[in-house]
């Protein structure tokens, strides 16, 4: 009984160290330009929706609309937080990956 616990305690004090494996599976460098290309894309639609909201917001400023003015209002912040989520996406996964790397 005692072999067993020690045999147990040995295996589970091991460390085991794994890290990403950017060669491990065909077609990584195309997963990467694809994610490259969205984010791209995301960019650009947070621009186009900054734009619009900017628009709709000035248009409510105008009619006297304080329900249109509240909506303009909140695509401007909505469009520039999705532009931050873009930008500062790989920064983030990175983080916390190191984060959890620690752990």
């Amino acid at each position: 009984m005692f072999e067993l616990i020690a045999t147990v305690a040995t295996a589970l004090s091991m460390d085991i160290d794994i890290t990403p494996n950017d060669s491990g599976l065909p077609g990584i460098a195309q997963l990467r330009m694809i994610v490259g290309a969205v984010m791209t894309v995301g960019l650009v639609l947070s621009v186009l929706a900054l734009i619009v909201a900017a628009i709709v917001w000035g248009f409510g400023s105008n009619s006297s609309n304080p329900h249109l003015t509240s909506r303009g209002k909140a695509g401007v912040l909505i469009s520039c937080g999705a532009a931050v989520i873009c930008g500062a996406s790989v920064t983030l996964i990175n983080f916390f990956w190191n984060v959890g790397q620690q752990v």
